[in-house]
Order: structure tokens, then C-alpha cells, then sequence
């Protein structure tokens, strides 16, 4: 596949980058091969479900987690720019309520695994962005949990000088030591 795997701030989630070929009709690269990635990025894990959102910039989706049924996710974005954020949520982990950030594009065509038992969300950097992502688990609303975007024991920081545009679930989110959390 060509993919370089780098680590970030925390050590279970990776940001995959691809060798892209281009030449004058454009580019191509191979978005996944299961092989390569248990090889490479993560062993262990199948993919049940792919899922494909739009949103404006100032958009801000997250904390997102799932408990008794954690999902790992492998995202990139399709068009634009979103700054894209993982808390570690295991509580016996010792990262845990530590978060990795990393700029996501259509540009720089990365890919982020953020694996089972850690928060995600992201902020629209660009005028819209799409993002696509590939999840180990199917979606179960009921066992959704969302993290507080601005709580200060976590400390994100996030790229932006204003207030972002919260969905009801976003704006709802719990603090870390008040969320039900991966044990």
C-alpha cells in the first residue's frame, strides 16, 4: 500500500498517510486494504459499518465515544478541512483524559485510527467539509456518549477564535470525570 504510519500523541491512534500517485488526469491512492492495515495500523479489528457526513465551517462534531460497545474508527476527510480531535476515555489507561489533534484534508489525504475506548470530534475548518469513516461496531444511539468539547480538565486546543456551532448532543456533553467513561 505505500502508507506511512506515524504515531501521535498518544500512542494507540495513528495517522496514516498514503502515497498518492498523480499525474495530469489527477491522482489515485488506495484509501484501505484490511490486510495492510492489520499489518501496519491496527490488528484485529473488521469493519462493520462506513458512514459519510457534510458540514459548514465553525461545525463542531464531538466528544463522541460508545460504552459496552466501543467503536474504532478510521476517518479521513473527502473535501476541506477539519481539525480532528481523540481523548483517551479508558479509565485504566494511563493516557487516559489525554487527547492527540491532527489537521485532516482533502489536500493532505490523511487518515486517522482512532481505536475503541477513546473520544472523537472534529471542527470545520474549511467552508464545508465531507468526511467518511470506516467504524468496527454499528452505531447504537442508546450507548452514545458525548465528552464536553471545552472542558478544561481536557484541555483541547482547538484552532479556532470563536464559539463553534454545537449540535443539542454536543452542546450537552459531559465533563470527563462526570461521563460515564471505558473501564
Amino acid at each position: 500500500m505505500g502508507n506511512r504510519v506515524m504515531a501521535t500523541a498518544l500512542p494507540e491512534v495513528k495517522l496514516v498517510e498514503p502515497e498518492v500517485f498523480v499525474d495530469e488526469f489527477g491522482f489515485c491512492f488506495e484509501s484501505f486494504s484490511a490486510d495492510e492495515f492489520a499489518d501496519d495500523v491496527a490488528p484485529g479489528f473488521n469493519f462493520v459499518q462506513d458512514r459519510h457526513l457534510r458540514a459548514v465551517r465553525g461545525v463542531l462534531r464531538g466528544l463522541h465515544y460508545q460504552v459496552q460497545r466501543p467503536q474504532g474508527r478510521l476517518l479521513r476527510v473527502v473535501r476541506g478541512e477539519v481539525f480532528d480531535v481523540a481523548v483517551d476515555v479508558r479509565l485504566n489507561s494511563p493516557n487516559f483524559g489525554k487527547w492527540s489533534g491532527q489537521y485532516l484534508s482533502d489536500a493532505n489525504q490523511r487518515q486517522i485510527w482512532v481505536p475503541p475506548g477513546f473520544a472523537h470530534g472534529f471542527v470545520v475548518l474549511s467552508d464545508v467539509a465531507e468526511c467518511v469513516w470506516k467504524t468496527t461496531e454499528y452505531w447504537f444511539p442508546e450507548l452514545e456518549r458525548c465528552l464536553l468539547w471545552s472542558d478544561p480538565d481536557i484541555g483541547i486546543e482547538w484552532p479556532i477564535d470563536y464559539e463553534p456551532i454545537l449540535g443539542s448532543k454536543d452542546a450537552a456533553g459531559r465533563r470527563l470525570y462526570e461521563a460515564e467513561n471505558i473501564a
